[in-house]
């Protein structure tokens, strides 16, 4: 067996040009351009690479993006200055603040100061509340996509046993959440397994669908993958032979039956969802 490929990327496209057309009557309609606004603390290369991807994205959508750039030396008290002038800008409609900040930053009170309405990455506690109780504002760009990729691509996800690997703020936990909801594209029976968990290759053998998510390059071999298994990567890891993921493609490509690529699984699909979530934003905030 050979896993057939899940194109996040050509999904991607799809999600996009869909919100575009969203976002353009949501503008004819209203006379406001969502706009997201991005702020880039210091000269971190793969954060800048990642930051001009959301930018251009958005322009293409026909949103209005803005970036602001302060530098490594910034205090956090400079940060949520800046966060406030966002916050109380009523052009801006989703803030993202790039992570990883620099450490000399209180990353927890800079993500906390961002007003929930425009906490486009749903990282606010008042977000993930609404999330754990089934009635989001916004729902996480990368456990969204993720949802999408299996719902779109097919996959029958009630009544499955999905084991996440992982259980990050911003990945694990809230897909966990997100899966065992009693709605649709969800009622999933979820695992949350992470590096602590006991017999762990037995445990993601369990799984219909496994989503990797523990960031260490190409962890989950084939030995730990039910055959016919959907497996989704949701890890990029750079390594001397270029950029890999949390999965060893190669081999469980061979006993998975639906595997996501890296690159071109997941992360188109983070973006599209970030789209999606500065277009809700702008709708709530215009009322």
């Amino acid at each position: 067996m050979t896993a057939a490929i899940l194109d996040g990327k050509a999904m991607a496209g799809t999600i996009r040009a869909e919100i575009a057309e969203q976002a353009a009557r949501f503008t004819r309609e209203s006379g406001v351009t969502p706009c997201l606004a991005a702020v880039l603390v210091g000269d971190d290369a793969a954060s800048q690479v990642y930051v001009r991807g959301k930018r251009k994205a958005c322009e293409a959508a026909g949103m209005r993006s803005e970036l602001l750039t302060p530098p490594a030396t910034t205090t956090t008290e400079e940060l949520l200055d800046l966060v406030g002038r966002l916050n109380d800008d009523p052009a801006v409609h989703g803030i993202l603040v790039q992570l990883p900040l620099p450490e000399s930053i209180d990353e927890l009170r800079v993500l906390d100061a961002v007003r929930p309405e425009k906490d486009v990455d749903a990282f606010h506690p008042h977000n993930v509340g609404l999330i754990s109780q089934g009635r989001p504002r916004f729902l996480p760009c990368t456990p969204h996509g993720i949802q999408q990729l299996l719902v779109r691509s097919g996959m029958e996800i009630a009544g499955a046993e999905v084991v996440v690997l992982g259980r990050s703020d911003i990945v694990g936990k809230p897909m966990m959440l997100m899966l065992a909801q009693k709605a649709a594209g969800a009622n999933a029976t979820v695992t949350l397994a992470h590096s602590r968990t006991r017999n762990l290759p037995e445990v993601c053998r369990r799984a219909d669908i496994l989503i990797v998510a523990i960031g260490r390059a190409k962890f989950l071999t084939a030995d730990m993958v039910k055959p016919g298994a959907t497996v989704v990567d949701v890890g990029i890891n750079r390594t001397e032979s270029g950029l890999v993921g949390d999965v060893d493609f190669d081999a469980v490509r061979e006993v998975a039956g639906h595997i996501t690529p890296v690159p071109g699984g997941v992360g188109p699909l983070t973006i599209a969802m970030l789209l999606k979530n500065t277009l809700e934003a702008a709708r709530l905030q215009t009322g």
